[in-house]
């Protein structure tokens, strides 16, 4: 069947600008790391996707190896793209990304000039883009030179395959060094993408004032924790949940989810019946509540999530008495 977008999309989404840039991104993002591969049902991953950009989701974030197999989650989207989204591009931002293993041998890793050059190219043939609205380096790479890495993302921009360059999982001091050197070539960062949740707090601890500072966005990852922060795992592991699935490629194990930890999300839970959302959309919340965080990414398996997670924008203030019974629980 053919899609035709709602025309009310953008009534109820909200928008936030990346650090001191022009670009506004969707509180809420679409994250395409696990359950858009070959493997997937294509469509439900088409379901899932209309179902974002019907409700003011634009954003949608990718990576050259997310799949199952590296390079599935682009096709598949590129399906979608080219039957659903083609007429809306000029409405809609793709992310992409290259820095982990995508091929055999010296070139296919980390960060060179050789393998971001080809990474990104691939990536487009993969989606069936001219560009990408954002391009990311992955994480750092400890034996190329800085300067390197970030002179082939400038180039990106200056072949117009990317018109915004970010960079994830690097360190303050790293995130401020990458900084310096893009501005000494004229192409600024636009956004830092972190692992950030509840549970996991590392940029707190300096990255949020350097990108502050520096008028760089934010856009969090894994908010949820993989699903550890909803009521998947409160009673067990589920046979169709993530952890069970043993997807690999970076997904939740088993053996994460420990009884300390899930005692921990039981008594989160409590606080967020009490605030009347559900612990997912709490979460979410709680990350939303730093005006630093230009926007997070959700992952979805199915539709209902996705307008399940945007509930998250009718409430992310939190009084000073949940805050503190939420840092009682994670001490």
């Amino acid at each position: 069947m053919s899609y035709t977008a709602d025309t009310n999309r953008y009534d109820s989404m909200q928008y936030r600008r990346s650090g001191r840039s022009g670009l506004k991104l969707p509180a809420v993002s679409l994250g395409l790391w696990h359950n858009f591969g070959a493997i997937d049902d294509y469509e439900k991953c088409r379901t899932i996707i209309q179902t974002a950009f019907d409700n003011g989701i634009t954003h949608f974030d990718l990576a050259n190896n997310y799949g199952p197999p590296p390079g599935g989650a682009e096709e598949t989207f590129g399906k979608i793209f080219k039957q659903d989204l083609k007429p809306h591009r000029d409405e809609i931002i793709v992310s992409s990304k290259a820095g982990y293993g995508m091929w055999q041998g010296p070139y296919g890793d980390w960060g060179s000039k050789k393998y971001i050059v080809a990474s990104l190219d691939q990536s487009l043939k993969r989606m069936g883009l001219e560009y990408v609205d954002i391009f990311y380096h992955h994480r750092p790479d400890p034996e190329t030179p800085l300067e390197e890495t970030m002179a082939a993302l400038d180039l990106m921009v200056r072949q117009g395959k990317a018109l915004y360059i970010g960079i994830s999982n690097y360190s303050s001091t790293e995130t401020q060094k990458a900084i310096e050197v893009l501005n000494a070539l004229g192409t600024p960062l636009l956004i830092h993408q972190a692992k950030y949740s509840v549970l996991v707090r590392w940029v707190e601890e300096g990255l949020l004032d350097v990108l502050e500072k520096n008028g760089v966005g934010c856009i969090a990852f894994s908010s949820l924790a993989q699903g550890v922060l909803t009521n998947k795992y409160l009673t067990g592991i589920p046979a169709e949940s993530r952890a069970a699935s043993e997807r690999g490629n970076g997904a939740l194990e088993k053996n994460a989810l420990t009884e300390d930890i899930l005692n921990r999300v039981r008594k989160f839970n409590e606080i967020a019946q009490q605030r009347g959302q559900s612990m997912a959309q709490m979460a979410l919340s709680w990350v939303l509540k730093d005006p630093r965080m230009t926007s997070l990414i959700i992952g979805a398996s199915r539709p209902e999530q996705v307008t399940d997670s945007i509930q998250c924008l009718k409430n992310y203030s939190f009084t000073n008495d949940e805050l503190e019974a939420i840092e009682t629980i994670l001490k």
